[in-house]
């Protein structure tokens, strides 16, 4: 450990920042409810980066969990530059922490003139995103807008299934778990602080990192390979998802390139471990943030598969804070997002 690194977490810093997100859920619920009640029949989740990821890994465990197509998601671009157009009958939730996203604000400005119920979760309702919808939840400035996100989302998703799928009996425990939510990923990053200062450590002058996932944890890799370590810190990394890994990704690996392997819980969680016993075999082990490790405090059973993603998320965010440090190189150094036009 050098003498630069912060070993301490401001725990109640981080849980004043999601407090209103907390305070917003019971809005979020009438919202899901008001549009089943309106007749909307499917709710279209459209994101780009984490917020794409986000939702892709809601309804990748929603169709673990319950039966039909009530929920899809798309990229923005599949909005504004193809011939779908949502109708009456869909609901729209665009997602963008800054509601700046060029894609996303794009998005919503080619169905602003379509029947669709167009919404917005991002942090101002004045924002760009927010003047091209019909709705806003608007969670405030915040440094976890991607966990608030998080847990309104789900709440309206869950209460708007509560309403329109007979397969859907888990809204009261979802909803209990995410005003339980916050202080499970505090605990996740408290307990995995020091963890990640030896991580970060290993990873300092690593070529190239591979993070590893499968089913909803593939978010977690994604984000932390795509967000944290190539945007905000210009690392090269690699998402994989566990199920491809047998079928090329394993050939460039050898003992001396670092392997994050995040494992979840449910169905899926057998492939990382496949992944895990051959890096045990032939790699020397790897890096691993286990979902099953963490207590969870407050999280219903039944949640705890789609809370891991943001759990292991969050003590991911030791790893790449601590980079920060180490390398001299702050989080919100750009090179090119939101300094040239892209």
């Amino acid at each position: 450990m050098t003498a630069n690194q912060d070993t301490t977490f401001q725990r109640e810093i981080f849980l004043k920042d999601l407090s209103v997100s907390l305070a917003l859920i019971d809005q979020a619920e009438a919202a899901g409810k008001a549009f089943a009640d309106e007749g909307i029949e499917q709710l279209l989740l459209v994101g780009c980066g984490a917020p794409r990821y986000m939702f892709r890994a809601i309804n990748k465990w929603l169709g673990d969990t319950s039966n039909g197509n009530y929920v899809a998601d798309l990229y923005p671009a599949e909005l504004a530059k193809t011939c779908y157009t949502p109708d009456a009958r869909t609901a729209v939730i665009f997602g963008s922490h800054s509601g700046k996203t060029s894609d996303t604000v794009n998005g919503a400005e080619s169905i602003r003139q379509s029947d669709a119920r167009t919404m917005a979760i991002t942090q101002h309702a004045e924002s760009p995103l927010g003047k091209n919808v019909k709705q806003v939840v608007a969670y405030g400035s915040t440094e976890q807008g991607y966990f608030s996100s998080v847990i309104l989302t789900l709440t309206l998703v869950s209460a708007f299934l509560q309403r329109v799928s007979p397969n859907w009996n888990l809204h009261l425990q979802l909803k209990s778990s995410m005003h339980n939510l916050p202080d499970a990923l505090a605990d996740a990053k408290e307990k995995s602080l020091r963890e990640g200062i030896r991580h970060a450590e290993l990873l300092l002058k690593a070529n190239s990192v591979f993070v590893i996932g499968e089913g909803a944890m593939y978010t977690t890799a994604y984000i932390f390979a795509a967000c944290f370590l190539m945007e905000m810190q210009r690392i090269n990394a690699h998402p994989i998802k566990a199920l491809d890994f047998f079928h090329g990704p394993f050939e460039l690996l050898d003992s001396s390139a670092p392997i994050i392997l995040l494992l979840g819980e449910g169905d899926t969680r057998p492939h990382a471990e496949h992944v895990r016993k051959f890096c045990d075999k032939y790699l020397g082990g790897c890096l691993t943030y286990d979902a099953a490790s963490f207590v969870m405090p407050g999280i219903e059973p039944k949640i705890r598969a789609i809370a891991a993603p943001f759990i292991v998320d969050a003590a991911l965010t030791n790893v790449v804070e601590q980079l920060a440090i180490l390398r001299d190189f702050p989080l919100d150094t750009r090179r090119y997002m939101g300094k040239v036009d892209y």
